[in-house]
C-alpha cells in the first residue's frame, strides 16, 4: 500500500472523529503556544537588558574603594579614601586601553527652586563622564575644564528634577536652584533616559563640577569612585588590568597585598543579567514543556482508543492482504497529522499570545526561529513517540482474532 492511500485513510478516520480529533489536538496546542510565548518573553526580557546595559556603556568600567585591613580589623570600602585625584590624573596621563576618565563624588540633599523642592543625588563629574554613561545635553550645555579649576557653583538637571523644581514648564537654563543652601546656576538640561533594567529612574539626577562637590558640599580631599571607559568592549579587561596595575604601584602595594579599591565593569553585570535570565527561560520553557508531554499521553491514550474501536477493521485490512507495516505506517501518520496540526495551530496562537502580552503588559517579547523549528521537530517527535505503541499493538494483531472481535 502505497503513502498516498495511508495518507487518505489516516485522514478518513480523523475526520470520522473530528471533535475527538480536535481535544487530542488541544493538549499540543497549548504545549506548542506555551514554549514559544515563554521563550519569546524571555529572550526580550534578555534583548531588553542587553539594550539597556549597551545605554548605560556596554565597555563602561567602574573603580571604588576596596575592603582592607587597618590594625587587624576589616574596614568598610564607605569608611575607605584610598582614590585621590592624583590617581585619576596618573591613569588619564598613562592607561592606554581607555578611551575616557571621570572622577565621581556625589551627595544626597533637598534641591530648591522657590516654593517647590525636590530631594535628589548630584554628582561630582568631569564632561567625560557624560561620553562614558553615555548621557546627552538637551539643552543648554556641558561644564569646561575653567568651571572645574574653579570649582563653579554650576549644574546640569536631568529631567525628573525639572520637572518637579519646575512644574510650570518653565526654562531652567540661567535659573539659580539651591542644594541645600548653595545655590547653582542651571546650565543644562540632560535628554531624558528612562528608567532602567533595575527599575531606577536615570533622569533623577544632577550633575557638577567634581571640584565642586569636593570642596564646597563635601568638604572632602579625595574621590569617591572612578568612571572609565575602555577603548571598545573587547579590550575591558587590558583595561581592567592596566587600571589595576597603575593603581597598585601608585598605593605602593607590595605582591602580597590585596588591592585597596574594587574595579567593576559592565560585562559582569551583562554576564550576571544573561545569566539570570537564561535560567528563568529554561525554567519558563520546562514548565511549558510539560504541556507538551501531557499533549503527547492524549495522543497515546487516543490512538490506544481508536486501535480498540477498530480492531475489526484491522483485521479485515490484513486479512485481505495489507501487512503488518502499512497498519503500523497509517497509525504513526494519524498520530503525526495530529501533532503537527496541533503544531502549527499552537505557532500561530503562541504568535499573537505574545503579540498580546507585549501590547497589554508592555512586556519585551522577540520570537526567535529556532523556538519555532524546535516547536515542529517536538510536535513531530511526540506523534511518533506516542503513537508508534498502540501503531505497533495495530500492527501486531491476529487477523483471525482480530475480525472475532466484538
Amino acid at each position: 500500500m502505497n503513502l498516498g492511500n495511508l495518507l487518505k485513510i489516516a485522514l478518513k478516520a480523523l475526520n470520522n472523529n473530528k471533535m475527538r480529533c480536535f481535544l487530542t489536538m488541544l493538549g499540543i496546542i497549548i504545549g506548542v503556544a506555551s514554549v514559544i510565548t515563554m521563550l519569546a518573553i524571555g529572550q526580550g526580557s534578555k534583548n531588553s537588558i542587553k539594550a539597556q546595559i549597551s545605554e548605560m556603556g556596554s565597555n563602561m568600567i567602574m573603580i571604588h574603594p576596596g575592603n582592607m585591613q587597618r590594625g587587624g580589623v576589616r574596614q568598610s570600602s564607605d569608611d575607605m579614601q584610598t582614590l585621590e585625584v592624583a590617581d585619576y590624573e596618573a591613569i588619564k596621563e598613562n592607561a592606554k586601553y581607555i578611551s575616557a576618565i571621570s572622577p565621581s563624588v556625589n551627595s544626597g540633599g533637598q534641591f530648591i527652586n522657590g516654593n517647590n523642592n525636590y530631594p535628589s543625588t548630584i554628582y561630582g563629574i568631569t564632561p567625560d563622564y557624560l561620553d562614558i554613561r553615555k548621557v546627552k545635553v538637551k539643552e543648554g550645555d556641558i561644564f569646561d575644564e575653567q568651571d572645574i579649576k574653579t570649582a563653579a557653583k554650576v549644574c546640569l538637571l536631568g529631567k525628573t528634577v525639572v520637572d518637579n523644581l519646575f512644574p510650570e514648564g518653565e526654562n531652567p537654563i540661567g535659573r539659580v536652584v539651591r542644594f541645600n543652601k548653595i545655590p547653582l546656576t542651571v546650565i543644562g538640561v540632560l535628554e531624558e533616559k528612562g528608567t532602567n533594567s533595575m527599575g531606577m529612574d536615570q533622569d533623577d539626577v544632577v550633575l557638577a563640577p567634581y571640584t565642586t562637590i569636593m570642596k564646597r558640599v563635601l568638604a572632602i580631599d579625595y574621590i569617591q569612585g572612578l568612571f572609565a571607559s575602555a577603548l571598545d568592549e573587547a579590550h575591558t579587561d587590558e583595561a581592567i588590568d592596566e587600571i589595576t596595575g597603575i593603581l597598585r604601584e601608585r598605593h605602593k602595594l607590595n605582591e602580597e597585598a590585596d588591592d585597596d579599591f574594587e574595579i567593576r565593569s559592565q560585562q559582569e553585570l551583562s554576564q550576571m543579567m544573561n545569566s539570570t535570565s537564561d535560567m528563568m527561560t529554561v525554567l519558563l520553557a520546562c514548565i511549558a514543556g510539560i504541556s507538551l508531554l501531557v499533549g503527547g499521553i492524549g495522543i497515546m491514550n487516543i490512538m490506544y482508543v481508536s486501535v480498540t474501536e477498530r480492531t475489526r477493521e484491522i483485521g479485515l485490512r490484513m486479512s485481505i492482504g495489507a501487512r503488518g507495516i502499512d497498519i503500523l505506517s497509517q497509525f504513526l501518520i494519524e498520530a503525526v497529522i495530529i501533532s503537527v496540526t496541533g503544531g502549527i495551530i499552537g505557532v500561530v496562537i503562541g504568535a499573537l499570545a505574545s503579540w498580546l502580552v507585549n501590547m497589554v503588559a508592555h512586556w519585551p517579547v522577540y520570537i526567535q526561529v529556532y523556538s519555532v523549528v524546535l516547536s515542529f521537530a517536538v510536535c513531530t517527535v511526540t506523534g511518533v513517540f506516542f503513537g508508534w505503541y498502540p501503531a505497533k499493538k495495530a500492527a501486531n494483531l491476529d487477523p483471525i482474532e482480530a475480525i472475532r472481535y466484538e
